[in-house]
């Protein structure tokens, strides 16, 4: 299969809570976002780009999906990924275990 091009890729946002890293998550949420998303590049890389930022705006969802920076509805984005032998349901759960695997390592647990 021949390389994607970026404005092809299915970009992921997902915005991480600063409460999800404990008392002291508004001063260090920006760190763990900048770390997650160097461990997070190269998970199916070649039809996905990442984008794990941290969720000041509570109106934008937690996790959201646009191809050619067009928004993607759920049924959309499973369309696609399906594309790739991959399920939108396996891919967030995934996505989920490996962000709660990096918070704990990050808060040292």
């Amino acid at each position: 299969m021949l390389p994607i091009p970026k404005d092809k890729k299915l970009e992921v946002y997902f915005r991480v809570e600063a409460g999800c890293l404990g008392p002291q998550g508004e001063d260090i949420v920006d760190d763990f976002c900048a770390t997650a998303q160097k461990a997070v590049n190269e998970i199916n890389a070649e039809f996905v780009h990442w984008n794990i930022v941290p969720r000041t705006n509570k109106q934008l969802p937690e996790m959201e999906y646009k191809l050619n920076n067009k928004k993607l509805s759920h049924e959309k984005a499973e369309k696609y990924l399906h594309l790739f032998n991959e399920n939108l349901d396996e891919f967030e759960m995934n996505l989920n275990d490996k962000l709660a695997l990096l918070i704990d390592d990050f808060l040292g647990h």
